[in-house]
């Protein structure tokens, strides 16, 4: 697990890289790089966002069928966290998708 992490946190940072660079570079590259690293890093994107709402989503059943009688409880406590993770995972691809037309 820990290999894979510091596998995606090295192509995060390789990918949020290239992509701040196609903003100076991305005139005289024909965007070249730009596009390459705005594709990695929405697809980084989809995949952390993804991972990160169903290990919620695996907690808080396995917490529902540990005890059912906190389920509104658990349900509470997930969502503020889900609708976080969500909008950090949209706000992270429309800075992909900018990356790429500016």
């Amino acid at each position: 697990m820990l290999r894979l992490r510091t596998l995606c946190i090295g192509m995060l940072t390789i990918a949020v890289s290239m992509a701040g660079e196609s903003v100076e570079v991305a005139k005289a590259t024909a965007k070249g790089s730009g596009l390459l690293g705005a594709s990695i890093g929405a697809g980084l994107v989809v995949l952390g966002a993804g991972l990160g709402i169903g290990l919620l989503a695996f907690a808080a059943a396995n917490a529902t069928a540990r005890q059912p009688e906190a389920a509104a409880d658990i349900r509470a406590t997930v969502n503020l966290p889900l609708f976080l993770l969500e909008g950090v995972g949209i706000i992270a691809l429309v800075v992909c998708i900018l990356a790429v037309v500016l």
